[in-house]
């Protein structure tokens, strides 16, 4: 009898892990402010507890801010970025995926290189909601291995999951993977490339957004992004803004107050 509950335990946990996620799917949103204060969350705010997953700094209050791009392709974009972030000495977190580690090997090479983190944003750019646990695991896997492969990163501890879409079994498969959610407080319609209206509409949607312990969330395919950035991060410091990279917004949060590292 001991023998048939072991192999009948075993195949129950087998079942388990490769089961389709059958949890309702959200997609990650919330009411923007434009008086320099968090944006409101609603349900999700009650939903985020309890798992590892951060969207904005709600430590301090402190104007200290943090950059996070998404790349899934490139559009000839990034190197200027890339060369604004190094001229005022900006940390950020690039989340790609398989596509662009692939195809742009030297600019995540670079990133690494100039001290920014790569942050997971999955090998294909799924749905995690529709997934397994087990597929999951190795898209994220998939990912972190192939950008190991080109550059001096080994691994990835925050994610950002495809599409924003996610659910209470993506949170807690992925804190179990020993991952760190990164949502954003901060976002725009950016990423369409065909429909850019200019330097100045990114500009004005970011700091008519901004606000203290914001995570922004641009896209690199956006040329206005590209055109807008310098000019952002000058009148962000100049508005008292510090920029910070996830590592620090992390040290925040797992160090007591007042004991400094």
């Amino acid at each position: 009898m001991k023998r048939k509950y072991g192999l009948s335990f075993s195949i129950v946990l087998m079942l388990f892990f490769i089961m389709p996620n059958t949890v309702h799917g959200y997609g990650w949103g919330y009411k923007k402010n434009y008086d320099n204060k968090l944006p409101e969350l609603g349900k999700f705010g009650e939903i985020l507890k309890g798992h590892d997953a951060i969207y904005a700094d709600l430590t301090t209050g402190d104007k200290e801010i943090y950059f996070t791009f998404d790349n899934g392709y490139e559009q000839g974009y990034t190197e200027e970025v890339l060369e604004v972030l190094k001229k005022h000495q900006v940390p950020a977190t690039f989340f790609v995926t398989g596509h662009y580690v692939k195809t742009e090997p030297d600019l995540v090479k670079r990133m690494v290189d100039e001290g920014h983190i790569i942050g997971n944003h999955s090998y294909n750019h799924p749905d995690f909601t529709t997934m397994t646990k087990e597929q999951i695991k190795e898209e994220l896997d998939k990912l972190e291995k192939a950008v190991a492969n080109v550059s001096g990163q080994k691994q990835t501890m925050y994610l950002r999951p495809p599409r924003g879409t996610f659910n209470e079994n993506t949170l807690k498969w992925a804190t179990e993977f020993g991952y760190v959610h990164v949502f954003w407080s901060l976002a725009f319609k950016d990423w369409e490339t065909n429909n850019q209206k200019g330097w100045k509409y990114s500009y004005d949607q970011i700091m008519t957004q901004i606000h203290p312990g914001a995570i922004l969330l641009l896209h690199t395919v956006s040329e206005d992004n590209a055109k807008a950035l310098d000019k952002v991060i000058t009148q962000l410091k100049k508005d008292g803004y510090t920029c910070k990279s996830l590592d620090d917004l992390m040290k925040k949060q797992l160090v007591p107050e007042g004991i400094s590292l």
